[in-house]
Parts: C-alpha cells; sequence; structure tokens
C-alpha cells in the first residue's frame, strides 16, 4: 500500500550506515514514520530538520511496517530562526510535544494545520509566542481535553473569570475562586482571564503552566511519558527574559535579550 500526503518533519535519526528513520505529522495520515534510504548522504538533508514542511509518500506491504518514505522538500524554517534562540527553542518545542503527544498512525488534521499556522507566525515573527500557547490549548482539545474557559463552573458568569480548576479545567471567577485562589491555576489575560496582573511575558507564563498542568497529567502521563526537553528548555529561556525585564523595571542592569547565533542543528541527531 502507498500514499502521499502534505507532512511536517518533527524528527529523524541515522539508521545503518546512511539510512534516516524520519518522523513525521501528516494531514490526512496523523504521525508517521518510515525509512528514507540514504538520506543521511543526502544533498537535501536540510529536508529532515524539525518543523520543514513537505510532501512525503510512504509505501509499504502491509499498513503495520515501518515502511519506506520519500521526501519531496517544501518549506523549511529553521534557517530563518537560527539567529534568534527563542524562536527556534518555540519551533522545537512544538515539534518535540507533537511528537510526544499526538498518537500514531490516527488523523489530525486540525493539529496539521494548527501547527501549520505557528510556523507561519513564526517565520513572520509575528505573535509567535501567543500562537504557541493558542496552538498547546487547541492540542488539549484535539486530543479529548478541552478546556472550558468560557464561564464560571460555580456561578455561570461569564465575567472576571481569575482561574481554572486543576480537575475539571472549567473556569473560575474571582468572587466564587478567591477563597481557593491556592488550589487553582491563573487563567490568563491572553486566554480571556483576569490573569494575576503581571507582565505580559509573566501572563504568557502562567498560560504555559496552565497547558503544561494538561498536557502532563492528563494527555501524557498515563501512556508513561512527559513533557518533553524541548518544551522545558523553551519555557525556562522565556523565564531568564522575564527575570532580566523585571530587573531592569527595578533599576538594575538593563537586560541582555540580544540573541545568540547558533549553528544549525544536525536533523540526524
Amino acid at each position: 500500500m502507498d500514499w502521499t500526503d502534505e507532512a511536517i518533519v518533527l524528527g529523524a535519526r541515522r539508521q545503518g550506515e546512511g539510512s534516516l528513520i524520519v518522523s513525521l505529522l501528516t494531514r490526512a495520515h496523523g504521525r508517521q514514520r518510515g525509512l528514507v534510504r540514504g538520506g543521511a548522504k543526502s544533498r537535501q538533508r536540510g529536508a529532515y530538520e524539525p518543523g520543514t514542511h513537505v510532501t512525503a509518500t510512504w509505501r509499504a506491504r502491509l499498513e503495520e511496517h515501518l515502511g519506506h518514505l520519500q521526501i519531496e522538500p517544501g518549506t523549511s524554517y529553521v534557517a530563518g530562526l537560527l539567529d534568534d534562540p527563542l524562536r527556534l527553542g518555540c519551533l522545537e518545542a512544538a515539534v518535540a510535544l507533537t511528537e510526544v503527544a499526538l498518537p500514531e498512525r490516527e488523523a489530525h488534521p486540525a493539529a496539521f494545520d494548527g501547527l501549520i499556522r505557528l510556523l507561519g507566525a513564526l517565520d513572520r515573527d509575528e505573535g509567535y509566542a501567543a500562537a504557541h500557547l493558542a496552538w498547546e490549548v487547541d492540542l488539549l482539545r484535539e486530543l479529548g481535553y478541552g478546556l472550558d474557559l468560557t464561564a464560571c463552573a460555580v456561578t455561570g458568569s461569564r465575567d472576571d473569570l481569575a482561574w481554572v480548576s486543576p480537575r475539571t479545567g472549567r473556569a473560575v471567577s474571582q468572587d466564587a475562586g478567591v477563597a481557593y485562589k491556592d488550589r487553582l491555576l491563573v487563567l490568563p489575560r491572553l486566554l480571556g482571564g483576569l490573569g494575576s496582573g503581571g507582565s505580559d511575558a509573566e501572563d504568557l507564563l502562567d498560560g504555559l503552566a496552565l497547558t503544561a498542568s494538561f498536557l502532563e497529567r492528563q494527555a501524557l502521563a498515563p501512556y508513561g511519558r512527559g513533557l518533553p526537553p524541548a518544551r522545558t528548555r523553551y519555557v525556562d529561556r522565556l523565564w531568564r527574559l522575564s527575570a532580566q525585564a523585571r530587573l531592569a523595571r527595578l533599576g538594575g542592569s538593563e537586560p541582555d535579550l540580544e540573541p545568540v547565533p547558533q549553528r544549525r542543528p544536525d536533523p540526524t541527531r
């Protein structure tokens, strides 16, 4: 059997002398893997970098086999992000989370389309951090763990939503939740809540803490998985930048926010 589909490269690892096992998220066939013969020696190695938008053809005798892949290179996003570690880290976090969260060979076209939109925001450097948070919220919904952030779970009010129940994923208003706020998660302004009153960066971090809580406990832990290291590194970098900005506002030294150029990652490692 065989198929050809639009795909996003999630990762690649060496197999034997010169081949690669490439992991993809496809639009119509879900998360897939396949063997690319000679891929590690090919002049088109850039096509196997995480986040690259490609056309993939998969062939195998039986559906349950690993199969062989042919990759037609498309849009590579990594090259334009090498001088911006934060954007590069965001891309790496998204593709790594896709790899561990989505079940193999199960179609999730909404997740594919959402990742394409996020890659576009990263490429244009337009609101990518907020787009990444929204993508994680949508990923939870796609996995069956959607958050209900439209009304208070206690009163039904749509006003002054300040927290989210870590048990139910439902919003809680300021008045209804104030007595239990130490047990609740902050609903950031980026997701329609009151937020904690901090900076935009702190609001973003509150949102990522919210999605991490449900991703870890509900989407990943039941399968013996955790959040990927790339996602942790991205959030750590955001925390450092936020801390530097706070220090500057308090009269400390100016934050060093200049991106450090990075070498192009080896897609086969």
